[in-house]
């Protein structure tokens, strides 16, 4: 197997496939990862996203409907804790496109974000200035898109954004690592033509307990759980499940999109979908 490493998107990238990616697919690869971030990244000050921000407006994107749709899904679930306008409070608690990590007070994110924002599946528009972030599954799709690239790769594909996977042509056992202990692993999914997302509020951490995992609702960071493992069919929707897990209507979300999923809460307890096939060595609640 050939394995080819590189950092994009403030992760660690690592594609692995049979045979050794040529120049143009590498070329190809860069580029639609370089066209997704100037679209959706909010860490850009000539990105879309940032754009839509500061005057509001159209951000044109192939995304658009895919993303937004999976929202709408994820937050009626959730009842509003998933929201893509809790970029607000992510920014006010110190995690914005500078990095400060200077904690200001947080931010509920406006309930009715779907009538702030309209979409068809090639743009977004925003009447008026509204900074998305779209971290609940935007790894997700990406990876899904980077995979899209590679599809004419004959033999096996394992597309890894820091722990968002997408895998095709065979079997790769993956562990879970447990949130407080890198050196450990709670469990192990064997992953085949599938998706395996993961996050946790060790991941993207910094001050006094703040996260990048937030309630939309009221702009503070999750308390119960400290990580979701989501397996499907796809990476977007298996991240946007990974996300969702850490509140209740998660797995609701999970059953309807027919991911299966593992999640773990801060004092230790293991929870899985009924037919989860992950395998898990910490206790169950």
């Amino acid at each position: 197997m050939a394995i080819w490493r590189f950092d994009a998107i403030g992760t660690r990238w690592e594609i692995e496939t049979t045979d050794e990616l040529d120049a143009a697919r590498r070329e190809a690869v860069t580029a639609e990862i370089e066209r997704f971030d100037r679209e959706w990244s909010r860490f850009r000050g000539d990105s879309g996203v940032t754009g839509l921000g500061r005057e509001g407006g159209t951000l044109a994107s192939i995304d658009a409907g895919a993303i937004l749709d999976a929202y709408r899904t994820a937050s009626d679930a959730t009842h509003g804790a998933v929201n893509p306008l809790v970029a607000e409070s992510l920014v006010a608690l110190g995690y914005d496109a500078e990095y400060s990590l200077v904690a200001g007070e947080p931010v509920a994110a406006a309930a009715r974000w779907t009538e702030a924002l309209r979409w068809t599946d090639a743009e977004v528009t925003a009447s008026a200035p509204a900074l998305l972030d779209i971290g609940a599954l935007g790894k997700g799709r990406l990876v899904d898109l980077v995979a899209d690239v590679l599809a004419d790769m004959p033999g096996g594909l394992v597309v890894d954004a820091g722990g968002d996977m997408r895998i095709r042509g065979r079997a790769v056992r993956v562990g879970l690592e447990h949130p407080y202990d890198a050196t450990k692993a709670i469990g192990v999914a064997e992953v085949q033509d599938a998706a395996l997302c993961a996050s946790a509020v060790n991941r993207r951490a910094w001050g006094d307990g703040l996260h990048h995992v937030l309630d939309a609702r009221t702009g503070v960071p999750v308390r119960t759980w400290a990580a979701t493992w989501a397996l499907g069919a796809d990476a977007m929707h298996a991240d946007a499940v990974a996300t969702a897990l850490f509140f209740d209507g998660g797995p609701d979300l999970a059953a309807h999109w027919g991911v299966q999923w593992v999640r773990m809460s801060t004092d230790g307890r293991a929870e899985r979908s009924p037919e989860c096939p992950i395998e898990l060595f910490t206790a169950r609640s």
